[in-house]
């Protein structure tokens, strides 16, 4: 992996909840993945409250002992995120990153696969500020080592559904541009307003996109609504509750892991027969209760295969998370 201090290159609030932040360093020149970059995570460290990076020094795999064992007050925020873009070469090499913003305590979330700040985001605070020549420490694969933090698998799949709130909007982005041309499917996805769009997805012609703007209104609803309705023609009168109790906090079931410490298999393959989502494969992230309900709605009411499905919580309304 690379565990490295970067720049900050460039700074852009491209809409009322994204900045893009472009971070540079020749350690970069380094950065790959096995394959395409996809919905690939990374890690990066905001500096503490006087400004201060943690030291790595020779840490290399033993970044996360060396992590914990800096004061909590001294060792600054870490939080997950999924790359945007990769640009450039060599030591021009620029990684690209949307950091998920709210200027006024409001609705919106950090990403993180296991971490969102709601209310005051450590990323937040960080983005809203950020200027060009700041500093990050990042944490992200290193070509030709294994680093994880990819987890579209759809197998054989014929067919593909994405699903996500702004958090994922730049997974989703990812997954969509690295799909091959002959994919067939579609994506739905929730973000704050009409202004948080992206204009540059590019979607192969088999994949039908849509985008919902909240603008106001309940936080999933639509979404859910338009997920229900794609997959079996009825839009549903009411969205599934789900109460707090039964939120996991680290949702996290793929075909392959289960955050509940379930036993799963170490391979699966997308059911072809057996149902009438046979061939299917979704990948459904954004706020924990959100895709708990899908989850229940999918796996228990239209029969899903755990083998067909991953569901991420990437963060849960009101709960501050760590790393």
């Amino acid at each position: 992996m690379i565990l490295a201090e970067l720049e900050v290159a460039s700074v852009e609030r491209v809409s009322p909840s994204f900045v893009r932040i472009a971070l540079a360093g020749p350690e970069l020149a380094e950065f790959g993945t096995p394959g395409p970059v996809l919905d690939q995570r990374i890690k990066l460290i905001f500096p503490n409250a006087s400004g201060t990076l943690p030291s790595f020094a020779d840490a290399d795999e033993s970044w996360w002992t060396t992590w914990i064992e800096i004061p909590e007050d001294e060792r600054g925020s870490m939080r997950t995120y999924t790359v945007r873009d990769v640009v450039g070469e060599g030591s021009d090499t620029r990684l690209v990153v949307d950091i998920v913003v709210h200027d006024d305590g409001g609705e919106h979330a950090e990403h993180g696969s296991d971490d969102a700040d709601l209310l005051d985001g450590a990323g937040n605070r960080w983005a809203l500020q950020a200027e060009p020549g700041q500093r990050l420490v990042i944490l992200c694969p290193r070509r030709g080592h294994e680093f994880g933090g990819i987890e579209w698998a759809p197998g054989d799949a014929q067919r593909l559904l994405l699903v996500g709130d702004e958090t994922a909007a730049p997974a989703i982005r990812g997954i969509l541009r690295d799909l091959p041309a002959d994919a067939v499917g579609a994506a739905f996805l929730e973000v704050p307003g009409d202004s948080d769009v992206y204009d540059d997805v590019t979607t192969p012609a088999g994949i039908e996109l849509t985008w919902l703007p909240r603008n106001g209104r309940p936080r999933g609803e639509d979404l859910h609504a338009a997920v229900l309705d794609h997959l079996t023609g009825t839009r549903p009168a009411e969205t599934v509750v789900v109460t707090e109790d039964e939120i996991d906090p680290d949702l996290w079931e793929t075909p392959v892991h289960s955050s509940s410490g379930e036993t799963v298999a170490e391979a699966t393959a997308v059911p072809t027969e057996g149902s009438s989502y046979a061939g299917l494969y979704a990948w459904i992230a954004g706020e924990s209760k959100v895709v708990t309900g899908l989850r229940r709605r999918l796996v228990k009411d239209l029969g899903f295969d755990r083998g067909q499905v991953a569901f991420m919580g990437y963060w849960r309304e009101g709960v501050s998370m760590r790393s």
